[in-house]
Order: structure tokens, then C-alpha cells, then sequence
């Protein structure tokens, strides 16, 4: 079983480890490796199949390997051209708005919206992201993430 607060810490992290990984990319850092780092810890991709679909990505929607989701944070892979690094764009910070958390044994549902700060700007983004305990620790296995809607 699960509790509330293992996962708004989850959700803590994820948000610094998007700060970091820009951070690191900004002075010249082992970016690629802190966001491999990021997305093993972070992401089931080990254990089981995950369901990712980005925030930016259109012409290839769905993230569900390692390779694609680390594209998607770092660019840089040209079989992801569309790619130029969510995780590389100089965040300062991510606040998330939780609409929900529901928890079911060792899975937890939540819904909301996340902030992700930049030169005073906010950039506001929904979410819908499935944690499931795995070994003693919280991974993403469904991650759904876009801009809201806007006619």
C-alpha cells in the first residue's frame, strides 16, 4: 500500500529532476546521463511497458521505450526529429495541482494541472499520471501530459 505523501514526494521529484537535468545542460554537464538516470528512476520502462504521451510531441506521439522518452527530454535523436528537449529548456521550477489522487493498493491515479516556471513565466500544462509501487519504490507507468485546450 501506498500513501498521499509518497506520491506528492514522487511528484517533487520528478519536477526537480526536470529543473536539474536543465540545469546541468546549461553549465555543461552529463545531462544525457542525469536524465537516463531521471527516466530509470523515475519511469517502469525496466519493469514493465509504460504508457507516455508527451506534452510537445505530435508527429510521434507516444513514447513506450527508453530511447523515445530520453529523445523527448534531450533531443538530440534523429529518429525523433520534432524533439528539442523538454527537460534542456531552462525551467526554474514545476508546481503541480493535484485535481485528485486516488489510491488503489499499490497504484495511485492523479489528475491536474503542473507549472513549469521559466523567466518569470508560467507554462501550464495537464496531466494525468499512474504511479505504481514497484520493489519498494514509485515509477510513472502511464504518463499523458498536454497544453489545454484553446480554440
Amino acid at each position: 500500500m501506498l500513501n498521499e505523501k509518497e506520491v506528492l514526494d514522487f511528484q517533487k521529484d520528478w519536477g526537480d529532476g526536470i529543473v536539474s537535468i536543465g540545469n546541468t545542460y546549461n553549465c555543461g554537464g552529463d545531462y544525457k546521463n542525469e536524465s537516463l538516470d531521471f527516466i530509470n528512476r523515475l519511469y517502469a520502462y525496466s519493469n514493465e511497458k509504460v504508457f507516455f504521451k508527451p506534452t510537445l510531441a505530435s508527429e510521434v506521439q507516444f513514447r513506450l521505450d527508453l530511447e523515445s522518452a530520453l529523445s523527448y527530454f534531450i533531443g538530440e535523436n534523429e529518429s525523433f526529429p520534432e524533439d528539442s528537449g523538454f527537460a534542456i529548456k531552462g525551467w526554474s521550477s514545476v508546481r503541480w495541482q493535484n485535481i485528485g489522487i486516488k489510491i488503489i493498493d499499490d497504484i495511485a491515479i492523479c489528475m491536474g494541472n503542473y507549472f513549469f516556471m521559466k523567466n518569470e513565466e508560467e507554462l501550464k500544462v495537464e496531466y494525468t499520471i499512474i504511479l505504481k509501487k514497484i520493489n519498494g519504490n514509485l515509477k510513472m507507468i502511464l504518463h499523458d501530459s498536454h497544453l489545454p485546450y484553446s480554440q
